[in-house]
């Protein structure tokens, strides 16, 4: 009976103190890891986000880009910071993919991180340059196999390379990769017409086929996106079962409070929420998608596997 009496004791006292933790946090300025370059989806979600937990917390929010390595960079450098939540890092598709497409990383990525929520996810939209004679995904796919091995596909980051890997491991085609290290020089090339295919974000790449300068055959989602919802699914669009999306949230060091992760997650999902911030993000093509810290985890592990699969597939690698 004492044994257990003090087992519960300790079960309060420990509860008490991650209270006491939450409630005390932040005491300092928080830093706000984006593991790309200003100006991107993530970029601009941290700073939609940031200002509003600094209303909220009463102290800044610090935006830093940490860009390079295929965000290899930035994430190591969250997992070796104090696990204290005043660190945090935007995370995107790219993280789980990572684990499957390198031999080894410079961290685990389940081991030394701990979810904090999810931020957004949003479609890829499938484009080809005008002069491709494909109207349809269904003529897409009818000319790669027409032509093994001709076209050419750009990407600018894994979400969208991993996006046209999926689509020719399900439908048989070959179409050979172009990496670029941003999405401005691969739409450049695309334009131009010195590559053929791509499936980038909605934002930035929608105005250039309203201008005519691109071709769009469908998005990649699972539904069809609010930013075109003129364009068919992958799925109806005839690939069974497509869905590839790219999605953004955040993480902070392992072994940070449980109480300061909930809360930051919380209020992340109140700032979501605000009609200003949910607008913006649904302009750009990313629907707000928060979730508790136990489903985000859930959600990333089957991320990995998933995407574990397709690399197997198709045989990619880091380029």
């Amino acid at each position: 009976m004492k044994s257990a009496l003090c087992a519960m004791t300790t079960l309060a006292l420990a509860a008490a103190a991650g209270c006491v933790t939450a409630q005390a946090y932040p005491s300092r300025p928080v830093r706000l890891i984006v593991p790309f370059a200003a100006g991107g989806p993530a970029d601009i979600q941290a700073r939609l986000i940031g200002p509003k937990l600094t209303e909220a917390w009463g102290q800044p929010v610090v935006v830093e880009n940490r860009a390079g390595g295929n965000t290899i960079i930035a994430t190591e450098l969250t997992a070796r910071a104090d696990p204290d939540g005043h660190l945090m890092q935007v995370i995107s598709a790219g993280f789980a993919i990572n684990v499957s497409l390198y031999a080894k990383l410079p961290y685990d990525s389940v081991r030394d991180f701990a979810p904090v929520t999810q931020l957004t996810s949003g479609p890829a939209i499938a484009v080809v340059h005008p002069s491709l004679p494909a109207r349809s995904v269904r003529e897409l796919i009818a000319l790669a196999k027409a032509r093994p091995g001709q076209l050419t596909y750009a990407s600018a980051g894994l979400p969208s390379q991993l996006a046209v890997e999926l689509f020719k491991v399900m439908t048989g085609t070959d179409m050979v990769h172009v990496p670029y290290k941003g999405q401005g020089p691969a739409m450049i090339d695309l334009i131009a017409g010195h590559v053929q295919v791509s499936f980038p974000t909605i934002l930035g790449t929608y105005a250039h086929v309203k201008a005519g300068r691109l071709r769009a055959l469908a998005t990649t989602g699972a539904k069809r996106a609010p930013a075109a919802p003129e364009l068919p699914t992958m799925i109806e669009a005839g690939v069974p079962g497509y869905v590839a999306t790219n999605w953004f949230g955040t993480a902070v060091p392992a072994k940070t409070p449980a109480a300061i992760v909930a809360r930051i997650s919380l209020e992340i999902a109140r700032v979501l929420r605000l009609p200003d911030v949910s607008e913006r993000l649904l302009v750009q093509g990313m629907e707000p998608t928060s979730s508790t810290p136990e489903e985000f985890s859930a959600y990333i592990r089957s991320e990995m596997t998933k995407w574990a699969k397709v690399v197997k597939a198709s045989g990619a690698k880091a380029e």
